[in-house]
């Protein structure tokens, strides 16, 4: 048995930031409204003229986390990649690396978790690692969300959230059980699932055939639709479970947090939860003020930029949670 160990992170965002005010031009918001509920200030949103696309996006963040392991391409022997914006309806962006890369018949994998999608992909990694069946692996976080959104006063609760953006780590076989990826925990409720979604198009609701032959402007299934309240109430207590349960499997006490990053869906959830923990500003870190819910790309980001401000040393405890669409949640403790 082996454990796996994050050797390498990087992140790519669009140059084009949009701001609240940026925002109250098109929708009927303002700055004040959309920071009291988000603590979201600004964020990236690609511009179609720049061909920016989740895969390009993640190609970008995969190159930089190989270069930071120190690694060559050709070690990567195994894709994951998690996110909810695809470039194509089928098939997704794990093979589009691949090719990109010129890496060899690698398997890729693709995961649908939405908010918990990078979670479970290093999840997914850690087992594969463990067990021996692969050495290196390359995971990746990416959403282009922009282009998908309501941009009209109808849908600002979405359209003030979510930003694009990628993130992706190297996971590498370690020997020394005491260090990496200590244990990952991962949880879904179904039942909840249409709190937050979108629905078409979709097999089982309306596919792409009804939504043309209808050419409904008032049809929202093909928006994305939350319920706020509700997931925000749900989110803050599968937060602070999910945490406690990886905390609890390593013997650990919440004092040895060194780094807490959550998935930046709400900066309120995250003060919660670091009100209900007791830690202080240099236990948490955030960056929804600047890149808005990033789904899937929101950790590996952040993770990324943790270490580059040398937030992340060795021997730090660092614990990711996560919590969204399905719905599904979980958490990673890491000895770093």
């Amino acid at each position: 048995m082996y454990n796996s160990k994050i050797i390498g992170v990087g992140h790519y965002v669009p140059d084009n930031i949009v701001t609240n005010d940026d925002l109250a031009k098109i929708i009927d918001t303002n700055d004040e409204w959309i920071q009291e509920r988000t603590g979201i200030k600004e964020r990236r949103w690609a511009k179609e003229e720049d061909k920016e696309t989740t895969f390009t996006m993640g190609l970008e963040a995969a190159k930089r986390a190989i270069k930071n392991s120190g690694l060559d391409k050709d070690d990567i022997d195994f894709i994951i990649f998690a996110t909810l914006s695809p470039d194509y309806y089928f098939p997704g962006p794990g093979v589009q690396i691949q090719e990109a890369l010129d890496i060899g018949t690698v398997g890729a994998l693709d995961v649908r978790n939405q908010c918990s999608g990078f979670v479970y992909a290093v999840s997914v990694a850690d087992q594969f690692i463990k067990t021996g069946m692969y050495k290196n692996i390359l995971v990746i976080g990416s959403e282009l969300q922009s282009h998908g959104i309501d941009k009209t006063t109808r849908g600002r609760n979405i359209s003030v959230i979510f930003g694009d953006g990628a993130g992706a780590v190297v996971l590498s076989r370690e020997e020394d059980l005491s260090k990496g990826i200590l244990s990952t925990h991962l949880h879904s409720e179904g039942k909840h699932a249409l709190e937050l979604a979108t629905e078409a198009p979709g097999m089982g609701t309306r596919w792409v055939t009804d939504i043309i032959e209808e050419n409904n402007p008032d049809d929202l299934s093909y928006f994305p639709y939350m319920n706020g309240q509700f997931v925000f109430k749900h989110a803050v207590a599968r937060f602070s479970e999910v945490i406690i349960e990886g905390l609890v499997k390593n013997n650990l006490p919440k004092e040895a947090i060194d780094l807490l990053i959550p998935h930046q869906a709400n900066l309120r959830i995250s003060q919660f939860i670091q009100k209900k923990f007791g830690l202080s500003d240099d236990q948490v870190f955030n960056n929804i003020q600047k890149y808005g819910n990033t789904t899937a790309a929101s950790i590996p980001i952040a993770l990324s930029e943790a270490w580059e401000e040398g937030r992340i040393k060795d021997g730090d405890v660092v614990v990711l949670a996560a919590f969204g669409s399905g719905f599904t949640w979980g958490s990673v403790i890491i000895k770093w």
